[in-house]
């Protein structure tokens, strides 16, 4: 079995090298030992925000902030929750990768996969799942295998059993109560959804502050909006041991702090790159010290024709980043572009309620790398949207360089901070000062107009402006 690209995973970075190289008239085969489709249309992104809005949707219609508008409690029903998420999971998976596959022309091999040598040739010796093998040689390979959840250092947890975001969304009943071990964007995520849907929820960050990569304003108020909402959250705080008896978990938390009980415990603390039994070493690839392939800035590894692309290479775990790496693969491989990936403004949103969303660098970040910053933290009280929302649970932070007025970073935790940090990204990309982003035109009653008014903080005050001024 010959082809021009062999690619080992079936997630968003195989499929864009996939698409880009079938579009270059060359020949693909695909091998996949699970589901089709990766993490993000399986079980990260669109199953999660599918069932984060249905549990905003509960939230919003009970939380009482319009006047004149009352709606009687209602329950959940999560089996018919997940069945909805299921259905929608299984429609987006035939459609945008099952169907493409076929449109597009190239081949699945459902498989487990790994390197070996014939002479000085790499090959692929792959393990079909519906028994024999198979070996495959491909001019270029792609190790697209994409990451899983790691397992907490806690003593105990393993044998006792723990839920992560995957698992926790095919559950068929709501628990009593639920810890959440891990305050990134994972963890909050999961602990809002469960808490909206009617679950006690704790968190557990071990730094000092919720959302600990973000501006720590945004941290702040995150923690302000949890504590609203009844969700328990302790920072600065570790868990030492993990049991299990019929009654639920009983974890201990480090340092003499007591113990917490809870029905489910859900792990949230962070990610490892999938690399188990690829046999990475016989073909001369490396991998580092958290289990990354290793890669240069074309995303080559050690051998030639082997390249690695997504959250395997430990490069910012999103799946736009994954696409764009398998675009840049199929590009480099067969058309030796030379292409290099530039982050400089690359976004990122953590789907809360308010969202938390970033681009460009942290005022933190600014002062590592020499700019001399000036910044300005404009709460949502001062921000027209929010007000006919009525919530203004939230804040826009924007960076500059003092000396050039040149945008470094912009920090939203807004609803619709996705979207408003979608405006922050061209303005990041075309090096733009926080003078021009006040100048530009903004519609009115929009949350991106925050960003034209954080900007005007820089010269003004905008706390006596009217509210559509310019």
């Amino acid at each position: 079995m010959r082809y021009d690209l062999a690619v080992i995973g079936s997630g968003g970075a195989g499929f864009a090298a996939a698409i880009a190289a079938r579009g270059m008239g060359r020949s693909v085969v695909m091998i996949e030992r699970g589901t089709v489709g990766g993490t993000c249309v399986n079980t990260g992104c669109v199953p999660s925000k599918a069932l984060l809005a249905a549990a905003e949707a509960r939230h919003v219609s009970l939380d009482g902030r319009f006047p004149g508008v009352t709606v009687s409690p209602f329950g959940v029903d999560l089996p018919g929750l997940i069945d909805g998420k299921r259905a929608l999971v299984e429609s987006l998976r035939a459609e945008k990768y099952a169907g493409l596959a076929a449109e597009y022309g190239w081949d699945i091999l459902a498989g487990t996969a790994r390197f070996a040598t014939e002479g000085t040739e790499p090959v692929l010796r792959v393990g079909l799942a519906g028994g024999g093998s198979a070996t495959v040689t491909a001019g270029h390979y792609l190790i697209a295998t994409g990451s899983a959840p790691r397992t907490p250092p806690v003593g105990g947890l393993a044998e006792a059993g723990y839920l992560t975001s995957a698992t926790a969304m095919e559950l068929d009943a709501l628990p009593a109560s639920m810890v959440v071990l891990g305050g990134g964007a994972v963890g909050l995520e999961q602990a809002q959804l469960w808490s909206r849907l009617g679950v006690e929820v704790t968190v557990v960050e071990a730094a000092q502050r919720l959302a600990p990569f973000e501006e720590p304003e945004i941290g702040a108020m995150i923690e302000k909006v949890f504590r609203g909402e009844g969700i328990r959250v302790l920072t600065g705080t570790t868990v030492g041991r993990a049991d299990r008896d019929p009654a639920g978990y009983r974890l201990t938390l480090t340092g003499g702090r007591g113990e917490l009980r809870a029905e489910r415990v859900l792990a949230a603390t962070g990610r490892r790159p999938l690399i188990g039994g690829l046999g990475l070493a016989s073909v001369g690839v490396g991998t580092g010290v958290s289990g990354e392939v290793l890669v240069d800035d074309n995303l080559r590894t050690g051998n030639p024709r082997v390249w690695a692309a997504g959250d395997v290479t430990g490069h910012p775990q999103f799946v736009y980043v994954a696409a764009a790496h398998g675009t840049l693969v199929a590009g480099n491989a067969f058309s030796e572009a030379g292409r290099t990936m530039d982050y400089h403004h690359l976004p990122r949103v953590t789907f809360t309620g308010p969202a938390i969303a970033a681009a460009g660098l942290t005022e933190a970040q600014a002062v590592e790398r020499g700019y001399p910053t000036e910044s300005r933290v404009l709460p949502l009280e001062y921000v027209p949207r929010a007000l006919v929302n009525r919530n203004t649970h939230g804040l826009i932070k924007l960076v500059a360089d003092r000396d050039t007025g040149r945008l470094l970073g912009a920090h939203v935790l807004a609803e619709g901070a996705g979207e408003v940090i979608a405006t922050a990204v061209y303005a990041l990309a075309g090096t733009m000062t926080v003078r021009q982003v006040a100048d530009l035109w903004c519609p009115y009653l929009t949350m991106a107009e925050g960003l034209k008014l954080a900007a005007q903080a820089f010269t003004r005050d905008v706390t006596k402006l009217s509210c559509c001024a310019s």
